[in-house]
């Protein structure tokens, strides 16, 4: 409990040694996990001409950093573990906090997990030709690997996602800036850059995979018990990730609509292979080069989104609303070894479960009703609690975390019309933990 020899100021058990720089690696490095080699070809196939494909991109920054500037504010005053789950139990109580945990535990984290792990398979079978099935075991391995390093201490993990997101950051600025001298580049390929109309519903179906490849820019939040200085770190390290990130997308994906005509680039599964092949100085060793970077950004993000989601399982447990035995430290690593075992066994079992799709698909319709809550929860707070100190506040208050809110419920509802069943079933997942809920209370008290 706060106050015990245990515990920090605020009640953390974790020693905190993960510096700035490491959290903004955390922060790109969860982001540029794997999508952003393999969406820009989906967004091309359904949005058909170069505008409303950067139109896309674009909003998907802009939304990206409205919500980190947004979320900068809650993770500097309440710097606990588990992020989201921490600003939700504070802003709103125990119901809505859990059933965040609730979607991380069944949908959110294993999904996640699985899909990054997927395509490092995928790419992997470049060098390494592997079967359908052969994909799955390997991803399924790498998600196993992945949770013994977090599990022997987050310097240890934190380290190896320094030099991943330092050398993946690099290898995709690469081809993004190589693929305007890609043969056969055009400017041409931009013209005609509009058609007749552009569907806001189309254009928001779009969204969802491209704010997949730009989710990550709340999650270091749920590492802010192990951060040093957290109230000044926490709060830039987020800004900086979701400023980098979006840099490094818009070159990408301008470069490779230079490089390749729009529908070129929704026929190829592999884009940045594709795309690699098309450039004289990587010559023949293009295509491989490109598929080491994707298996090196796929690893690097498969290791950040363990440091990152197994703090929310530990963070449930640590406040009473998951098993206690999940907040278990180890003594010997410092590293909430449950709850990394815990996210490890429920990627594995998603990886072997779920193709890529489906993965994708959950993973933003879950979290994304959450990330509303969260938004949301700095007008709650500001009202709630004037008298919490806030080392930063949101830069363009109210209208920034207005903005983020407005896309947000847009994007849900035009979900909800356009796939029904897939989002109602997600969502019907969401809901199914409120009997979870009042079962846990009901068994709390008992005890």
């Amino acid at each position: 409990m706060k106050g015990s020899p245990l515990t920090d100021q605020w009640g953390e058990r974790m020693p905190r040694s993960v510096g700035l720089l490491q959290t903004v690696a955390v922060s790109v490095g969860v982001t540029i996990g794997s999508g952003i080699f393999r969406v820009p070809a989906t967004v091309a196939g359904q949005l058909g001409t170069p505008g409303p494909i950067l139109l896309c991109w674009v909003l998907g920054g802009i939304i990206a950093l409205c919500g980190a500037l947004t979320v900068a504010e809650l993770a500097g005053a309440l710097p606990r573990s588990g992020g989201i789950f921490a600003y939700l139990l504070e802003a709103y109580g125990p119901l809505p906090a859990f059933l965040f945990g609730w979607t991380e535990l069944v949908v959110v984290r294993a999904a996640a997990l699985g899909a990054i792990a997927t395509i490092f398979a995928e790419y992997l079978g470049y060098f390494l030709p592997m079967s359908a099935l052969q994909v799955r075991y390997v991803a399924a391995a790498a998600i196993i690997v992945i949770g013994i390093i977090n599990y022997l201490g987050v310097q240890r993990a934190a380290r190896l996602q320094s030099v991943t997101t330092v050398l993946k950051y690099a290898a995709l600025l690469a081809l993004g800036l190589l693929a305007f001298t890609a043969t056969g580049g055009s400017t041409g390929h931009f013209a005609p850059a509009w058609s007749q109309g552009i569907s806001l519903s189309l254009l928001a179906t779009a969204l969802i995979p491209v704010l997949w490849t730009y989710d990550g820019w709340a999650d270091p939040a749920t590492m802010a018990g192990e951060i040093a200085d957290p109230q000044r770190n926490l709060p830039r390290a987020l800004i900086a990730g979701a400023l980098c990130v979006t840099l490094v997308y818009l070159i990408v994906n301008v470069g490779f609509l230079y490089a390749l005509p729009p529908k070129e680039m929704a026929g190829s599964r592999l884009i940045a292979a594709t795309v690699a092949a098309h450039v004289p100085l990587l010559g023949a060793a293009g295509t491989g080069a490109i598929a080491a970077a994707v298996v090196l950004a796929a690893f690097s993000g498969l290791n950040a989104s363990m440091m990152t989601g197994s703090r929310v399982f530990f963070a449930m447990a640590d406040r009473g609303l998951f098993f206690r035995s999940v907040a278990r430290v180890s003594t010997r690593f410092h590293s909430p070894s449950a709850a990394i075992g815990l996210a490890s066994v429920l990627g594995v079992v998603y990886v072997l479960e779920n193709d890529f799709a489906q993965l994708a698909d959950k993973f933003i319709l879950g979290i994304w009703p959450f990330y509303a809550l969260t938004v949301a929860a700095v007008f709650v707070l500001r009202r709630k609690r004037p008298e919490l100190a806030r080392p930063y506040r949101v830069w363009g208050y109210p209208w920034v975390p207005a903005v983020f809110l407005l896309a947000s419920v847009f994007m849900v509802v035009n979900a909800l019309v356009t796939d029904p069943r897939d989002t109602g079933i997600t969502l019907l997942i969401i809901l199914a933990g409120l009997p979870v809920y009042f079962g846990w209370v009901r068994l709390r008290r008992s005890h």
